[in-house]
């Protein structure tokens, strides 16, 4: 079913390229002038190239003796895991009855003896260095610096060539060309010269490199060096047990494995040289220098991975030919062509054009459907880099954030391992409602990992009772839905765990405590306990521990796609008991906490009680506008006053801010387009990815904060979701109303095509010497309302129907595979 759902959204994304007739640029050219140039060696992991096929992640670093390559995988971690103290742990109620009792005095919970050695006890498992992304080695090309210089290279985003420049004794410039398969786990590299030619080989030896960070009670790695065939390769045995729990000379059904394996057309050779010390040293296993002869260089890199016992046992060699190097180039470039063509946007801002095409191509080679959903730091990592939080999913914004740029970037198809990961997480998240919570339904965990979980892996209450994260983590099945209008996919694959999740928030307002009484002094359901995403924690007496703006707005969001679902199914049967309490949550709902600032007024907080001077690490003031889209340009003036007030007002530390805070201020009309650009050009890398980089002290940081700490982590998987902050500078329809050009300054010349609002529709259009064309491609038929951008005015053309705007909402039934045209 998947592989059909995937199949038709490209055929429709087909379509609609071939009707939007308008477009006059090529996106794959546009990315084009967006390569990426480093003119020097790139000696740092993060001043790479980065590339990849979804699943395979490789960074080519180059230095003035070789170049080195780091390969990684989406699929390929170290799957162990620690699910101590299930009995411990004991359930909700017994926590929560013994937090309860703790007096309200106290400053931290952890004040408290008993609450101190709990969370303690409870943190254990996530204190192990598994689960995490297990680097899959390197491999290096070495040169003799007598025969060869490097000058530096660069990165072509239209089709993922890397290009390493370097000149030759003679001074004749040469490069080395890599990319990565787009279908299969494997990197080509060929050596030419200006013009594409092939040139005698320059490379002395060839090293392939298991990972530093291996553990030392992994089973040894084996080595297969078969020098006549150009091969060397080694595979890895990755354990499912603990250590204690795994005995080395043994196989486990569970144990996993992966082979890297590089092959040259030229036959290797071991050799001996002079070390430092005067001494003859001879080259370590799965080193071997290149046979000399003046032939021409093709190499390749295969990454086979997978259940332990069908990784291959011993190398398959498959020796690098230049006509299969062609054949997958070919077919690379085919492939990047097809990528490109579902959307575009083309920008009088050189730079704001920059981030749009160069995040786009950062997320096509970090994720795709079928392979495991990246984690933080997605499919790049070596040593230590990209394990921090163990890489994981953590579902209060970080794992949901990069898919946010799929839905209006036309990219749905990038979504699917956003839904893949939501199906991985059903059982676990089922098991703890049921268990823990003793309810109904499905509690999503704070964080999670691709592995077989048997229990929350972060069951710490200082942060696991984030109820937002459960409507969080859902949420993105629904927007699916909004923008394919897909209704196969709403029934088989978003229907349960929205169902599920809806469950559980009911139960959980439903209970006793989170109701009248002398807490509350209201008829009104409330959110209880609960954590503000990274601030406070859970606190004596419950401050600050309910009814936070987020989880309000997430719960309604979800409540309401839950009763539009049930409509458009038609499970009314099935589902009357829990719409009916849906509906009777929402009737006695809280309102949003506020607070008053003596500078802006009445403005939005995230919890109540809290005061307006917060220093917050997410932008939870508003919340309700973004995720929530509660609110928004659609809200009425008074509304719109407090939220222009609380965007004003509230203070943020940085490190989790970059697209969430400016996305905020683009749904408002707010955002400051070259602040943004500011904000964007201070957390850039070399390599041209964003980091998580602090802002601001009095929060959690302090004036002697390194605030750049979080860059030497690894790839910031969240920050490719970029471009959706540009996308709605120029389209919003989260409210099913297409707004055009909410955020663009019309004296300023643009153009796009295909982008994806709300009711699947693809939207194209440009602003020249401030005069508009709109082009609005219907894929499934059905209602199109979008407000006209210049009023009452200009012309609507349907087919062969012209006809004049007379109203600044317009409204038209369409059919599908028909375009909408507006011009003023």
């Amino acid at each position: 079913m998947k592989e059909k759902l995937s199949f038709v959204v490209f055929c429709l994304c087909l379509l609609a390229c071939d009707q939007q007739k308008d477009v006059s640029f090529s996106s794959y050219e546009q990315a084009k002038k967006h390569t990426l140039r480093y003119d020097k060696p790139a000696v740092d992991f993060f001043e790479g190239a980065l590339l990849g096929n979804g699943g395979m992640g490789v960074v080519v670093t180059t230095r003035p003796d070789g170049i080195m390559l780091y390969f990684g995988h989406n699929n390929v971690w170290d799957i162990r895991i620690a699910e101590k103290h299930r009995e411990e742990i004991g359930t909700f109620d017994y926590v929560f009855d013994k937090v309860s009792k703790i007096p309200d005095t106290l400053k931290l919970l952890t004040d408290d003896p008993w609450y101190k050695k709990y969370s303690t006890m409870a943190q254990e498992n996530y204190r192990q260095p598994y689960p995490r992304p297990f680097p899959c080695g390197s491999v290096l090309l070495g040169f003799d610096r007598r025969d060869a210089e490097l000058l530096g290279h660069s990165l072509d985003i239209s089709n993922g060539l890397c290009e390493v420049y370097m000149l030759d004794k003679k001074k004749n410039r040469i490069k080395l060309q890599v990319f990565t398969d787009m279908e299969k786990d494997r990197l080509w590299m060929q050596l030419v010269d200006d013009q594409g030619n092939k040139v005698p080989n320059i490379f002395k030896r060839l090293k392939v490199m298991p990972d530093p960070s291996t553990p030392p009670e992994f089973p040894a790695y084996t080595s297969d060096e078969i020098l006549q065939e150009g091969t060397l390769s080694f595979r890895q045995t990755l354990p499912s047990r603990e250590p204690g729990e795994y005995d080395k000379e043994k196989r486990y059904p569970k144990d996993k494995a992966f082979r890297l394996t590089a092959s040259s057309n030229l036959d290797l050779k071991k050799t001996d040289r002079i070390n430092w010390d005067g001494n003859n040293e001879k080259m370590q296993t799965l080193e071997a220098a290149f046979e000399d002869g003046g032939k021409e260089l093709v190499v390749s890199v295969q990454l086979e991975e997978g259940i332990d016992s069908l990784v291959s046992g011993q190398v398959k060699v498959q020796r690098p030919g230049f006509d299969a190097y062609l054949a997958s180039r070919s077919a690379s470039e085919e492939s990047w062509k097809n990528y490109w063509s579902k959307s575009g946007v083309q920008l009088s801002d050189h730079f704001l054009e920059e981030i749009w095409y160069r995040n786009l191509y950062f997320f096509n080679c970090a994720a795709k459907d079928g392979a495991t959903t990246p984690g933080l730091f997605a499919n790049w990592s070596f040593n230590k880099i990209g394990t921090a939080w163990h890489g994981d999913y953590h579902m209060n914004y970080n794992t949901q954030q990069p898919f946010w740029m799929t839905f209006s970037s036309n990219h749905l198809e990038k979504n699917l391992p956003y839904v893949n990961l939501i199906e991985l997480l059903m059982p676990v998240s089922r098991t703890w409602a049921q268990e823990y919570y003793k309810l109904p339904g499905a509690y999503f965990p704070h964080s999670a990992y691709p592995v077989e979980m048997t229990m929350n892996p972060y069951p710490v209450p200082h942060w696991g009772w984030e109820i937002c994260e459960t409507p969080w983590s859902v949420q993105g099945l629904w927007w699916h839905y909004l923008y394919s209008a897909d209704t196969v996919y709403l029934k088989t694959r978003a229907y349960t765990p929205i169902k599920e999740a809806v469950e559980f928030l009911v139960a959980y307002m439903k209970r006793p405590e989170a109701r009248g009484g002398s807490r509350w002094n209201d008829d009104k359901y409330h959110i209880f306990p609960t954590i503000p995403p990274e601030l406070y924690a859970l606190r004596p007496g419950f401050k600050y521990n309910y009814d936070c703006n987020v989880d309000l707005t997430l719960t309604k969001f979800v409540f309401n796609a839950f009763i539009n679902m049930v409509d458009i199914l038609g499970t009314h049967e099935p589902d009357q008991e829990l719409v009916a309490d849906v509906k009777d949550i929402l009737g006695n709902y809280p309102d949003y906490p506020t607070a008053r600032s003596e500078k802006y007024g009445e403005v939005l907080v995230s919890v109540p009680g809290e005061h307006d001077q917060v220093v917050y690490n997410v932008p939870s003031p508003l919340m309700n506008v973004f995720p929530g889209e509660d609110h928004g340009l659609h809200s009425g003036d008074s509304i719109m006053q407090i939220l222009k007030n609380t965007y004003y007002n509230q203070q943020n530390e940085g490190g989790n801010d970059l697209v969430f805070i400016n996305l905020q201020a683009a749904r408002l009309g707010l955002l400051d387009i070259e602040s943004f650009k500011r904000h964007v050009r201070y957390s850039l890398l070399p390599n041209g990815t964003a980091t998580d980089k602090v802002m601001q002290v009095h929060g959690r940081y302090r004036d002697h904060t390194k605030y750049d700490y979080m860059a030497a982590m690894g790839i910031w998987f969240e920050n490719f979701a970029l471009p959706v902050v540009i996308n709605e500078c120029f389209i919003q329809s989260y409210n099913g109303i297409i707004r055009l050009f909410p955020n663009w300054d019309i004296t300023k010349d643009a153009a796009f095509f295909n982008l994806r609002a709300v009711g699947a529709f693809l939207v194209s259009g440009s602003v020249k010497n401030e005069r508009m064309h709109i082009s609005i491609f219907s894929e499934k038929g059905g209602k199109l309302k979008v407000y006209a951008p210049w009023g009452k005015s200009g012309t609507i053309k349907q087919g062969n129907k012209k006809s004049n705007i007379t109203n600044e909402l317009i409204v038209i039934d369409t059919v599908a595979g028909e375009t909408i045209e507006l011009e003023k």
